[in-house]
């Protein structure tokens, strides 16, 4: 797989995870089921790295990973706790693991076509 597709498969797997969850925590917030306070706050950490994942900068990809390992503690818990929420945990947990195998393949490939990375040190 090449980075250009695995860049697009990436990006939209995450815009649709934003609005999966954008739409579920705003949904619980007005119901009341939560105050919709903490429902925003919920959506922020997930949002924090959309303008990184959008440009393709390989930078965040390697960090938004860290981000999607709060997100999938959350749909793994509501997977094992509820039955009302059961086909929205499991498309949760399946979309976060597809992204958590994306994220860090993508910016290791874009990385290497960019020439980033760790600078070798020069023996004295």
């Amino acid at each position: 797989m090449n980075t250009n597709t695995l860049f697009t498969v990436c990006r939209a797997g995450y815009c649709l995870l934003v609005l999966l969850l954008g739409a579920q925590f705003i949904h619980q917030g007005m119901s009341g089921e939560y105050s919709l306070i903490f429902s925003i706050l919920w959506i922020l950490p997930l949002i924090s790295p959309l303008k990184g994942v959008i440009k393709g900068d390989p930078y965040t990809y390697a960090w938004g990973s860290f981000i999607l390992c709060l997100y999938m503690l959350h749909g793994l818990t509501l997977l094992y706790v509820t039955q009302d929420q059961f086909i929205f945990a499991l498309s949760e947990v399946i979309l976060i693991g597809a992204l958590l195998i994306g994220f860090p393949f993508y910016a290791r490939m874009r990385g290497r076509e960019l020439g980033l990375g760790l600078k070798k040190q020069k023996k004295a």
